[in-house]
C-alpha cells in the first residue's frame, strides 16, 4: 500500500511538473504594441457593487487606453457606498464613459450574471470585454488584448491578470490559481480539443466576439452559475467556437483581496461550485493535495526512505516546490513563496471547511453579507 501511494504521488507530481513546463513554453502572453490598423469597437463592461474604493482608479486607467475605438460602461448594482458617483468623478465628463444603474435582481439569477447581462444589452461594440472593478489596465492593455484576439481569431479570449498580493494570506492562496491553470491544464488541450474538462476562464477579463456571446446564450444561459466564467467557456467549446487563454503579463493586473479574511471569504464563495457543489469531490481534492504537497514533507522530516530509497522524499518535495515555483515565475508571482506550499494547502483546507460549514449553516456560501443558496443563486454579487 505504501509503495503504491509513493508511485501515485510521484506520477502525479511528474505530470503536474511536465504540464507546467509545457505551459511555460507555449502559454500566450499579452505584449505592448501599437494599435492594429483594424480597430474594432470594443465595449468594456464593468459590473460594480459597493466598489467605490476601486472603481475610480479602474475607470481612470481604462480611459487612458491607446486603443482608439472603445467605450466603458459601468453598471452600479444597487451600491450603498457611492460607487456610481466615484465612477463619474473619475470619468470627468469623458464621453466614452457611461454609468448606468442596474434593475432589480430577478429570481434565479446570480447578481454578477444579471449585471453582465444588462451590460451586454447596453453595449454597442463588436467585442464585449467583461472585467471587474478591481482590475487595472496599463495604457497598452486594451491594444494588446485586441491584437491577441485578432491573432488567435478567438471567439472568447480570457486573460489571466497578473495577481498583486501583499499580505501573507494573499501570497499563500491567490497564486494557487496560477498553479491550477499552468500546472493542471495543458494548453493544447484547452485550445484545440472540444473536451469540457479542459475549459477554463477568468471572469476578471473575458473578451467575446458579440456573435459568439449571443450564440452561446450569453449570461442568461448561465444565470444561476456561481462560476459563470467556467460555465461560459464550456458553452463556447460545446458550440465549436474558439476558446483562447492568455497571461496578462503585467499589462492587465488585479489585487483580488486584501488580507486573509477577504481571501477566505472570496475563495470560500466559489470553491464548492468549482467541484459541482459536491462535498465528496471537494474532500477528495483536499486529500489529493495533502498527499502531493504535504505528505512528502512529513516523510522528509521523519527520515522516511533513508534506508531503502535515499532521497526519494526529497525528490517529491523538489517536484512539488519546483512546479509551484515555475507557475509563479510564469505569472510574475513571488517564487520564494513556493517553499510554503504545505501552508498553502492548510489554508485551502480551512477555506474548504468554511465553505462546507456555510452550506450546512446557511444553505450556501456567503458574500458581501448575503447568502447564495442552491435554490436561488441570486442573492450575491460575484
Amino acid at each position: 500500500m505504501a509503495l503504491a501511494l509513493i508511485f501515485f504521488i510521484t506520477a502525479a507530481l511528474v505530470v503536474i511538473a511536465l504540464t507546467a513546463i509545457l505551459n511555460a513554453l507555449v502559454f500566450p502572453r499579452l505584449a505592448a504594441q501599437r494599435p492594429a490598423a483594424f480597430s474594432p469597437r470594443i465595449s468594456i463592461l464593468i459590473p460594480a457593487r459597493d466598489e467605490a474604493k476601486n472603481i475610480g482608479a479602474t475607470v481612470s486607467s481604462l480611459l487612458r487606453q491607446t486603443h482608439p475605438n472603445y467605450e466603458v460602461i459601468v453598471l452600479d448594482d444597487d451600491s450603498q457606498d457611492g460607487t456610481a458617483e466615484a465612477a463619474r468623478a473619475a470619468g470627468d465628463g469623458d464621453e466614452r464613459l457611461r454609468v448606468i444603474h442596474g434593475q432589480p435582481l430577478p429570481r434565479g439569477w446570480m447578481g454578477k450574471n444579471w449585471a453582465c447581462h444588462q451590460l451586454a444589452q447596453a453595449a454597442s461594440g463588436e467585442w464585449l470585454v467583461f472585467t471587474d472593478a478591481d482590475v487595472r489596465w496599463s495604457p497598452d492593455g486594451l491594444a494588446a488584448l485586441s491584437a491577441m484576439m485578432q491573432r488567435t481569431r478567438a471567439d472568447l479570449l480570457t486573460v489571466w491578470p497578473t495577481q498583486i498580493t501583499e499580505s501573507r494570506g494573499e501570497r499563500l492562496v491567490v497564486p494557487l490559481m496560477a498553479l491550477a491553470v499552468v500546472g493542471y491544464l495543458p494548453l493544447p488541450l484547452v485550445h484545440h480539443t472540444p473536451w469540457r474538462p479542459f475549459a477554463a476562464a477568468n471572469g476578471q477579463c473575458m473578451a467575446f466576439r458579440r456573435g459568439a456571446y449571443r450564440a452561446v446564450g450569453g449570461h442568461a444561459a448561465v444565470k444561476g452559475a456561481i462560476v459563470e466564467d467556467v460555465a461560459l467557456s464550456r458553452r463556447i467549446k460545446a458550440a465549436g467556437l474558439r476558446l483562447r487563454m492568455a497571461d496578462g503579463a503585467g499589462l492587465i493586473s488585479c489585487r483580488m483581496y486584501r488580507g486573509w479574511p477577504e481571501v477566505r471569504a472570496g475563495f470560500g464563495k466559489n470553491i464548492l461550485a468549482g467541484y459541482g457543489d459536491s462535498v465528496l469531490l471537494l474532500a477528495a481534492s483536499t486529500v489529493f493535495h495533502w498527499a502531493l504537497f504535504v505528505l512528502p514533507w512529513i516523510w522528509l522530516l521523519a527520515g522516511f526512505g533513508s534506508a531503502g530509497w535515499p532521497g526519494w522524499p526529497l525528490l517529491l518535495v523538489a517536484l512539488g516546490v519546483g512546479a509551484r515555483a515555475l507557475t509563479a515565475a510564469v505569472t510574475r508571482q513571488r517564487i520564494v513563496d513556493a517553499v510554503w506550499m504545505p501552508a498553502s494547502v492548510v489554508l485551502m483546507t480551512l477555506i474548504a471547511v468554511q465553505a462546507v460549514w456555510w452550506r450546512g449553516r446557511f444553505g450556501g456560501p456567503r458574500w458581501k453579507g448575503r447568502t447564495i443558496t442552491t435554490k436561488a443563486r441570486g442573492a450575491a454579487h460575484g
